[in-house]
């Protein structure tokens, strides 16, 4: 099949790089945070 270049698990893959952004975004915005208002917690 022509379509297919990973045997293994692109579907995982997208799920891992979709979490990676989400972890990402998260403390991005905790940090955001942080900064903007010195008395949140964290």
């Amino acid at each position: 099949m022509p379509g297919k270049e990973d045997d293994g698990a692109p579907k995982f893959g997208r799920l891992l790089i979709v979490l990676i952004v989400a972890v990402l975004l998260c403390v991005a915005l905790t940090w955001l945070m942080a900064t903007v208002f010195p008395n949140f917690p964290g």
